[in-house]
């Protein structure tokens, strides 16, 4: 017979970690969004927004990425996505801060780079948040 239990089965994901995982989200596809923007309108604000959207994304994913590694210290050996979804956190942090350096340059010097970027970073984001959110449940089969 299959039924719910209270207990978790894996490792429950903190409130907090959720918030930073969900939030950098928003801000990666803005990121994106700002740039595309930018590459259709030569208006520099633009590139301004995605560049201080960015500075957000990447201190929510570096918060996301920190509860990863709590994660990855309290999960059970045996599961194997706890390290897929500390890798993929890694790879868009490590990502997004090239896009900041790209974002640095001078006004066009940062695309298409900075766009072809973004899409990536937007891609990998919401693939850690999609690990990261349906990993960890709460209830089980007997």
């Amino acid at each position: 017979m299959i039924r719910a239990d209270t207990r978790h089965s894996g490792t429950a994901l903190h409130p907090l970690h959720a918030f930073f995982l969900a939030g950098m989200v928003p801000l990666f596809i803005g990121v994106l969004l700002n740039d595309y923007a930018y590459w259709s309108s030569y208006e520099l604000q633009w590139k301004n927004f995605a560049s201080w959207m960015l500075i957000g994304a990447l201190v929510f994913n570096g918060l996301a990425w920190l509860g990863s590694i709590l994660s990855l210290v309290r999960a059970d050996k045996r599961m194997g996505k706890p390290i897929i979804y500390f890798l993929l956190l890694l790879a868009t942090f490590v990502l997004g801060i090239f896009n900041s350096f790209i974002h640095a340059k001078d006004v066009w010097a940062s695309m298409p780079t900075g766009l072809i970027l973004s899409v990536i970073t937007v891609i990998l984001a919401c693939i850690a948040t999609w690990i990261g959110l349906a990993s960890w449940r709460v209830g089980g089969a007997r």
